[in-house]
């Protein structure tokens, strides 16, 4: 086939049809320096200096790697991540839309833990310790400013006295607390701060705490008195989703064990969908083969217990346990969008932070920057093309516009190989295009600077194109290789940019190669298919 006329210029406009259709269907995407993006600074969050050197060296270390997988995950085109220095990663990713979706999925420990939920009576003893605790430490005006507010509150509301010789009842149903919700009594009582807002618990191991107080009692759990206050084995943790009792909104505290039996560390894969009975965002997962088996131990000595999913501290659900359970399991999400359950198992996936970080510096490079970096890289390329076709067509006359041609199916080339490996375009590659672009040229010169001489000695046209072609080809393959190599090494140690470069100059060679020496090979047979081998040649 590659031995006739007809059978090259089939290959050649096949191979421009596959190109122009990749160029055409997928298009050219482009980095941050050319269509605006976010840069963000971060660093390690340790305002209490608690981490030494080393060890925020090592978190950061470990954070580059996942944030990196979680910025894949998220489907970011070339995004950079480098570090500086042994404390701070930059994170530059092109066309962002919506940032601070982007922010919370970098930011977000994702700290799976899965514990058991305890009956409250593990704490009902204690919480008259708590409200005490909470009287001794703040002040009279501390208190009114973190949890008293002149709202009604329902007889449902656990007091000491109610916990103390009722024995903490936690089976009431969730109508017999709705019924209690709609009643109004007087306000809450100074000397039980903490106490006086929870509610009786619609599921075993919990204490409803309505929305508005949720932030009052994460306030007072934040001291260390209180904290010290509780048994050492138990915490008490919120859920993520409220719950409606009545007309009101409440959310859960989980009476949790302190120690979890399993984290997140045995997780493989997180898939996010929808619950088809219920129609409910939910996050299915599975445990590695060790995690399996512990999970499945574990799940058969409690059948009956409740089992709390924890993420980053807060209880995203709590599952009855009815039979054994073995590497798999799901997270209900509830109402949640899937698009929080797909994020949710993005970072499931990706894995949990080293420690928390915390963001620095914040830019968003704008769409005006990018269209004036379009711009002037426009202009500089028109300028090169017109000043490529204006010698090569000068000096070589007709074989120079045969490798004008040449140079066209070469730029198809190139831009749909770009396309097809869905490469990101920057400032940088436009820079190895041209100067593919300058070897693409060059190689042609070589080519037709054989000719010349061949020709110079009086040899007829077809044998003076086959030794030209021939003597120029080893000059040709030992500069494309060389280059080549030079950007396989670029492309494996450089980050970022310098990334983008070698991929644009390595396509760009292969590219060359293809057009300098078969393409306008094909074109010189096909110029002088129509000639005598006594007429002259135009070069």
């Amino acid at each position: 086939m590659l031995s006739s006329l007809r059978g090259r210029l089939a290959l050649i406009l096949v191979v421009v049809a596959i190109s122009g259709w990749q160029l055409y269907s997928d298009g050219l995407k482009q980095g941050l320096d050319l269509q605006g993006g976010m840069h963000l600074v971060l660093e390690v969050d340790d305002p209490d200096s608690t981490l030494t050197t080393e060890a925020r060296a090592d978190a950061i270390d470990r954070a580059e790697r996942i944030i990196r997988t979680r910025v894949d995950e998220l489907g970011v085109e070339e995004p950079l991540i480098q570090k500086v220095g042994s404390e701070r990663l930059i994170v530059e990713l092109a066309g962002i839309r919506d940032e601070e979706r982007a922010k919370s999925i970098l930011n977000e420990a994702a700290f799976l833990e899965f514990k058991l939920v305890l009956p409250t009576t593990e704490v009902e003893p204690t919480l008259s310790r708590l409200d005490r605790a909470i009287v001794a430490t703040l002040s009279e005006d501390e208190i009114a400013r973190l949890g008293q507010r002149a709202a009604p509150v329902t007889p449902g509301q656990r007091t000491i006295e109610d916990l103390l010789f009722t024995g903490g009842d936690t089976s009431r149903p969730a109508d017999s607390a709705a019924t209690q919700a709609e009643d109004t009594v007087s306000t809450r009582p100074t000397a039980r701060p903490f106490t006086a807002l929870l509610n009786t618990g619609d599921v075993e191991g919990s204490y409803l705490v309505a929305t508005e107080d949720v932030e009052s009692i994460q306030s007072f759990l934040a001291l260390g008195e209180v904290q010290r206050a509780l048994p050492r084995d138990v915490s008490l943790t919120f859920e993520t989703q409220p719950v409606g009792v009545g007309v009101r909104t409440y959310r859960r505290l989980y009476v949790l064990e302190k120690d979890a039996f399993m984290t997140g560390e045995a997780l493989q894969s997180a898939i996010a969908g929808r619950d088809p009975q219920f129609n409910q965002s939910q996050v299915q997962f599975e445990l590695n083969r060790a995690g399996g088996r512990r999970f499945a131990q574990f799940t058969a000595q409690h059948v009956g217990d409740y089992l709390a999913i924890v993420l980053d501290d807060q209880v995203m659900s709590a599952p009855v346990i009815r039979d054994r359970i073995g590497a798999r399991g799901q997270i209900d999400l509830g109402a949640s969008p899937l698009d929080e359950a797909r994020d949710l198992a993005l970072v499931l996936r990706a894995g949990a932070l080293p420690a928390k970080l915390r963001v620095m510096e914040e830019r968003t490079v704008g769409p005006s920057l990018g269209q004036d970096s379009v711009d002037q890289a426009k202009i500089a390329g028109i300028v090169g093309v017109i000043l490529v076709v204006f010698i090569m067509v000068g000096y070589y006359r007709m074989a120079g516009m045969l490798a004008i041609v040449a140079l066209g199916v070469y730029s198809i080339l190139v831009l749909g190989g770009l396309a097809g490996l869905n490469a990101t375009l920057t400032l940088p590659g436009i820079a190895g295009l041209i100067l593919s672009v300058g070897m693409a040229v060059d190689a042609n010169v070589l080519i037709f600077e054989r000719i010349r001489e061949e020709l110079a000695v009086g040899r007829a046209n077809r044998t003076s194109l086959e030794e030209g072609f021939g003597n120029a080809l080893s000059a040709i393959v030992d500069s494309n290789v060389t280059t080549l190599l030079t950007a396989l090494v670029l492309f494996q140690f450089g980050t970022g940019p310098v990334r983008g470069f070698a991929v644009t100059l390595s396509i760009g060679i292969v590219a060359s190669f293809f057009s300098a020496l078969f393409v306008t090979r094909t074109l010189f047979l096909l110029y002088l298919s129509g000639k005598k081998a006594s007429d002259l040649v135009s070069i």
